[in-house]
């Protein structure tokens, strides 16, 4: 921690909803697929000529009532099939990246599952340049660097995920790393061993989903056969003692997302949620928007609710975003800026 640990704890509770939404932050879990709001599906559907199953917005954001993950998954493949040119996607991007600057992030790493559009035709260089050109022009139009994370579905085959790595390669400069999403349970981290060995040969950042709805044993899987450098989600870690203390000694980034955790029912309560335990067990833990269209906010929004809900404080916001930047892939140049506009902001607040 930077600033003066007593500088920080004077800053009045009530001030801390407006200093969440003031803070810089890094977003580090965050589905562009997911950031498709019901309006910017139903436009790009007409665009396109794609028919939907819904008679309005308002009947699509009806459907939003998951009972857990693959319940969400439906709709989210459902809600992408609208994307089919590179414009669509750059739009997409665009959307997403103008609402995070509003929220204050000033570095994002998004996440893109080009098996979604790939199997319904999408060439792969038609998803890859339509986010990477919204993703270049991010600094200039809306203050803030973006690099993107090509992820693997884990309900498919692990040859189909070294079908999609070869594709991907020839726009291997316009994506920093590769993750692993989509349904958990049932499909462990161990299944992709292979391919993940190849993606560390070839120099790509590894990150992957695990301990969500999974087990704490596929957050060792992560860790220790996909050589994750960090872990999404990992909310399940807290049952493991022993992978406690390992995450906290290793600094391991988890990219918690509070508002996923509730709607999906991991935490129906998000009194419940355990974001203040790992901050309190000195883990690297972050507040991310996963899929924000469809869990009903964006980081700030998250960071608000999460706090109200388990009584965070100023203490626990600063640590969550200067977590934020030691997570990112970024430079180090890039965090201690960012760093000291943290130290800033919470100057700015103690006054």
């Amino acid at each position: 921690m930077t600033a003066p640990a007593d500088l920080i704890d004077r800053i009045p509770a009530d001030h801390l909803p407006a200093l969440l939404a003031a803070m810089p932050k890094a977003e580090l879990h965050m589905h562009i697929e997911g950031s498709l709001e019901p309006e910017m599906i139903f436009a790009l559907a007409a665009r396109n000529g794609v028919a939907l199953p819904y008679a309005s917005v308002d009947a699509l954001r009806r459907a939003y009532a998951f009972t857990d993950l693959q319940s969400f998954l439906d709709i989210y493949y459902q809600g992408a099939s609208v994307l089919l040119h590179e414009q669509d996607f750059y739009d997409t991007a665009q959307a997403y990246l103008a609402r995070a600057a509003t929220d204050n992030v000033v570095h994002a790493e998004i996440f893109f599952d080009p098996q979604t559009h790939t199997a319904r035709g999408v060439p792969m260089g038609t998803v890859i340049r339509g986010l990477s050109r919204a993703c270049a022009e991010a600094p200039q139009k809306h203050g803030l660097s973006a690099t993107l994370i090509l992820c693997f579905l884990r309900h498919l085959s692990e040859r189909e995920a070294f079908e999609t790595l070869e594709t991907a390669l020839p726009f291997r400069e316009h994506f920093i790393g590769v993750g692993l999403d989509s349904s958990e349970v049932g499909h462990p981290p161990e299944k992709f061993a292979r391919v993940f060995a190849r993606c560390r040969e070839l120099g790509f950042r590894i990150v992957a989903h695990a301990g969500e709805e999974g087990p704490p044993d596929y957050i060792w899987q992560a860790l220790d056969v996909l050589k994750a450098e960090r872990i999404d989600h990992g909310v399940q870690a807290v049952h493991d003692a022993v992978l406690m203390r390992r995450l906290g000694a290793g600094r391991v980034p988890l990219t918690v997302c509070p508002l996923s955790n509730q709607k999906l029912r991991v935490f129906p309560d998000l009194a419940d949620h355990n974001l203040k335990a790992l901050l309190d067990a000195g883990l690297c833990a972050t507040v991310n928007a996963d899929d924000p269209a469809y869990f009903g906010g964006y980081v700030n929004d998250n960071l608000r609710a999460v706090a109200a809900a388990t009584g965070l404080t100023a203490r626990h916001a600063y640590q969550l975003a200067a977590n934020s930047f030691e997570a990112s892939f970024a430079d180090a140049a890039a965090k201690a800026r960012w760093r000291e506009q943290l130290d800033a902001c919470f100057e700015r607040f103690n006054r």
